[in-house]
């Protein structure tokens, strides 16, 4: 029996740009607890891509993306982590970034439809 797939997560932020080099600055170093509570909680494959206008893209790969935010929540790093960076943001209207993410829809993914074109190749006798 094969392991489920993670599930893929992109979100959406913006960084205010007069806190843009901070922000960069900030994370070239990240807390190693907030690193380990990430990896703990289930967090993998985490990026995070930052445009010169201040729009912040996040990627992450995770077994369940509610209840990696759950436990991300539950611990003391993360409250002391999300504190220090709310005033980088616009648009969250006071919450931390954590609960403030634009999560997009995802349309296309070239493993899953190459997967997808194999197994229908193969049924039909190709």
């Amino acid at each position: 029996m094969t392991a489920a797939p993670p599930t893929r997560v992109c979100f959406t932020l913006r960084v205010r740009p007069d806190r843009i080099e901070e922000y960069r600055e900030r994370h070239a170093a990240v807390w190693p607890d907030m690193l380990r509570a990430l990896a703990a909680t289930g967090w993998t494959n985490y990026s995070l891509f930052l445009s010169e206008d201040g729009l912040l893209v996040g990627y992450l790969e995770t077994p369940d993306f509610d209840a990696a935010r759950e436990a991300m929540a539950r611990t003391d790093v993360n409250a002391r982590w999300q504190e220090s960076m709310a005033p980088f943001f616009e648009g969250t209207d006071g919450a931390h970034a954590d609960d403030a993410f634009n999560v997009l829809t995802e349309v296309f993914n070239l493993e899953t439809q190459l997967a997808a074109a194999d197994a229908a190749a193969e049924g039909a006798g190709k």
